[in-house]
């Protein structure tokens, strides 16, 4: 498809992966959740269908734009920029941009989806029903001294480290996903929230290769809390995690992310990312706790079938007696029936 500008809109394939990772390498505003290995998770570890648009002009791709498609019983029928992921929309030139989003707009017509929902760090469609007040990004800069680090933590915060450190914790780099899956689904399942399959966790270790790494916190071999986190430029994403029981006594969660930003800053890292929360919810009470300032992010909607925004988060009312339920559930049950919940949750 060519636009008036000389734009051709095109769709990643297995012959333009190459260029597709190359512009992500030097564009700005790229992001993680920009990488075309996204798409082969979706379809890998969901079965869910991507659409990854790029803009090119004389051969030279000028802007992208992954989209990935949902369709729930549940949850409803969407076009999201980007499922799973914190962020996504289109990045580019504004021409680029603008050519991308029309694309992505008559795509999600042809498809007939409910809507079409774009994750943007700023602002880029006043005019487009939005959800600017949800969700927040935490962000910090790394200092290359650890100790530097230690000591920007609040007080309060910085001793329930050492805590952590007395207690004798250990931090191992994990080459699997069997100690991050036990943590992680036992602490979902005690937020009542469905887990995702183990096969996503392997899936994207298997994709993102090094840039996807597990650190895992251990007090006299036993698993205490653990993490999955995404290596991007000069920044860590740390993405999921979770603390088993022992966590709480210990301060394992507290250990397990000073020990992440520690190792993190002695290999380069210089951002520290420590993601998206809920305004008002526990995870955003404990970053800010840690001296990171929210940034607020800006999901814009194109309704198609639709007519009103969708609430399909925990804070929604008519959620909170599932949520209730679901933390009574046998962790066993909950790893079983989990996968089949959270798959339509992006």
């Amino acid at each position: 498809m060519n636009d008036a500008a000389g734009l051709r809109i095109g769709e990643l394939d297995a012959g333009s992966v190459a260029r597709w990772e190359a512009f992500v390498d030097t564009c700005p505003e790229a992001t993680f959740f920009h990488r075309a290995g996204w798409a082969e998770v979706l379809q890998r570890a969901f079965g869910h269908d991507s659409c990854f648009l790029y803009a090119e002009q004389n051969g030279a791709i000028r802007g992208l734009l992954p989209l990935g498609h949902i369709r729930s019983r549940l949850f409803g029928n969407a076009l999201i920029s980007s499922p799973f992921c914190v962020l996504g929309g289109a990045i580019g030139d504004p021409q680029a941009c603008a050519a991308l989003e029309q694309a992505a707009i008559a795509r999600a017509q042809t498809l007939g989806v409910d809507y079409l929902e774009l994750r943007h760090a700023q602002a880029r469609h006043g005019d487009w029903p939005a959800k600017r007040e949800l969700y927040v990004n935490f962000r910090k800069a790394l200092d290359p001294d650890p100790e530097v680090n230690l000591k920007a933590i609040p007080r309060k915060q910085r001793a329930m480290v050492r805590k952590g450190i007395e207690a004798g914790l250990q931090g191992e780099i994990d080459s699997g996903v069997d100690r991050l899956y036990a943590a992680y689904s036992e602490s979902v399942r005690n937020l009542g929230t469905p887990v995702f399959a183990r096969r996503y966790f392997e899936t994207l270790r298997a994709v993102f290769g090094p840039a996807c790494e597990v650190l895992t916190v251990t007090r006299q071999h036993q698993t205490v809390a653990s993490v999955m986190s995404f290596y991007f430029r000069d920044q860590v994403l740390p993405y999921y995690g979770g603390g088993t029981a022992l966590a709480r006594d210990c301060k394992g969660n507290d250990f397990l992310y000073w020990e992440l930003m520690r190792r993190a800053c002695l290999r380069g890292v210089r951002l520290f990312d420590y993601g998206r929360s809920k305004v008002g919810t526990g995870s955003y009470s404990f970053k800010k706790n840690w001296g990171f300032e929210p940034e607020p992010l800006h999901y814009e909607f194109h309704l198609v079938k639709a007519r009103q925004l969708p609430d399909v988060n925990p804070l929604n009312p008519k959620y909170r007696f599932f949520i209730e339920a679901w933390k009574r559930l046998p962790l066993p049950v909950s790893r079983w029936l989990g996968p089949f919940l959270s798959r339509d949750l992006g």
